[in-house]
């Protein structure tokens, strides 16, 4: 896989010379430092947003952010001066086709016909909607970061005349966010958002999240300036699994207050998948049960009192009587152990309770059904306030939880070698 978009960045920058167009947009000197996506929370769908130009005019754009999506598809709507369809056969038609692994997965059907355009197959990951859309190239404009600048906003600049997406119609609107007008991609693809971007800036192909309630961001950069938070930050790391446009590591056990659960292993599978498009962790309904019995005898121990559950969750306590810390209520520890003993996630009450009303606080788990394809879905509640390093070079995940996104400040980068 990783070698794969390494060979698909060569193809990329060699199309980049023979594409020179001339622009009306600002377009920067030398490749910046990094480009960074603010992302905010919709409180209604829970959705996480951010916004992107593109096209001539430029034209802001809201997306809602999809950790697993292959690429960036949008609803074009009225017409860029500046769009050109991809033909078939071409070097960035066949970078869409679809891996081996990958067969039969609609994101990735390859079509051909008699018109010469290459098409690609979308997908709304919420509603699970799909259709058959043209893969364009056109202006992308984003918030770049300067290095010698230390102000925490960038100017929005042309980072790319040759950005890769798909038109998508209207009706695969439907579920986002309102004002959304697409999504964003940052799949393990050779045509998502990492990994054109990382080939824009010549640099490794990685990229950092952190989600948060308010303000949180995504961060792509060279790697050639420094990184006071990131050097502050202790990280934690875990191999990816390489077979998969998604995001998933491998889970041994989970253990609540240091007690290790009894999993059913027919409903219980190692990989477990991180998702920005699933609000609250979502189990497998055998591993479900289990998981929730568990944590109610965890927390009779702790003596909290149980009371009546609150859609869309099973389990809810009260918190009138919860004590307060830096990292939520003090509630059950969740351990999820990755590849060894020594290597754990650990969810606190911030990310394992949802408070719901003034006296009640619900477990953000919730039950997916005896057909969920992944036995475990880490959701988007549970991913807010820990820094997310996606080393896709190395193939592995690094994670800390000892911040809060909301405070991070936007020129950080990630340094060269972690």
């Amino acid at each position: 896989m990783a070698a794969s978009l390494h060979f698909f960045h060569l193809l990329l920058l060699i199309s980049f010379f023979l594409c020179n167009l001339n622009l009306s947009q600002a377009k920067p000197s030398h490749p910046p430092n990094g480009v960074n996506f603010h992302v905010t929370k919709d409180a209604s769908t829970l959705q996480y947003m951010t916004t992107i130009h593109h096209g001539t005019p430029l034209v802001p754009t809201k997306l809602v952010v999809d950790l697993g999506g292959p690429f960036l598809w949008l609803n074009c709507g009225s017409s860029s001066s500046s769009s050109r369809p991809i033909s078939q056969g071409s070097i960035q038609c066949l970078a869409a086709k679809p891996k081996t692994h990958d067969q039969g997965r609609k994101n990735y059907l390859y079509s051909n016909d008699n018109n010469n355009k290459c098409h690609v197959f979308l997908e709304n990951s919420i509603t699970q909607m799909a259709t058959q859309g043209d893969l364009v190239q056109d202006i992308m404009a984003v918030q770049v970061i300067d290095g010698s600048s230390k102000t925490e906003s960038g100017s929005i600049t042309t980072l790319d005349s040759n950005f890769l997406f798909s038109c998508a119609p209207i009706f695969l609107l439907n579920g986002l966010a309102s004002g959304a007008r697409g999504m964003l991609g940052l799949g393990r693809t050779q045509i998502s958002m990492a990994s054109q971007i990382s080939a824009k800036l010549s640099s490794k192909l990685q990229f950092m999240l952190c989600l948060s309630s308010s303000n949180g961001v995504i961060l792509h950069n060279n790697g050639h300036f420094g990184s006071e938070i990131s050097n502050s930050l202790t990280y934690t790391y875990t191999p990816l699994l390489t077979n998969q446009h998604e995001y998933f590591i491998n889970l041994k056990y989970i253990k609540i207050s240091g007690k290790r659960l009894s999993l059913n292993k027919e409903g219980f599978r190692e990989g477990i998948k991180l998702s920005t498009t699933v609000p609250y962790t979502t189990m497998e309904s055998s591993v479900y049960v289990t998981f929730t019995r568990a944590y109610e005898q965890a927390a009779m121990a702790m003596n909290m009192t149980r009371v009546a559950p609150v859609a869309p969750f099973g389990l809810c306590f009260s918190s009138e009587q919860a004590e307060g810390r830096g990292v939520g209520p003090k509630v059950p520890a969740i351990d999820l152990v990755l590849q060894s003993e020594m290597v754990k996630w650990r969810f606190h009450g911030r990310n394992s309770m949802v408070q719901v009303s003034n006296q009640v606080m619900c477990l953000g788990v919730l039950d997916g059904g005896s057909d969920l394809k992944t036995s475990i879905v880490i959701g988007g509640y549970q991913l807010e306030d820990t820094l997310l390093h996606f080393d896709l070079s190395a193939s592995v995940l690094g994670f800390s939880s000892q911040t809060s996104c909301s405070d991070l400040r936007l020129d950080f980068a990630l340094k060269d070698s972690l």
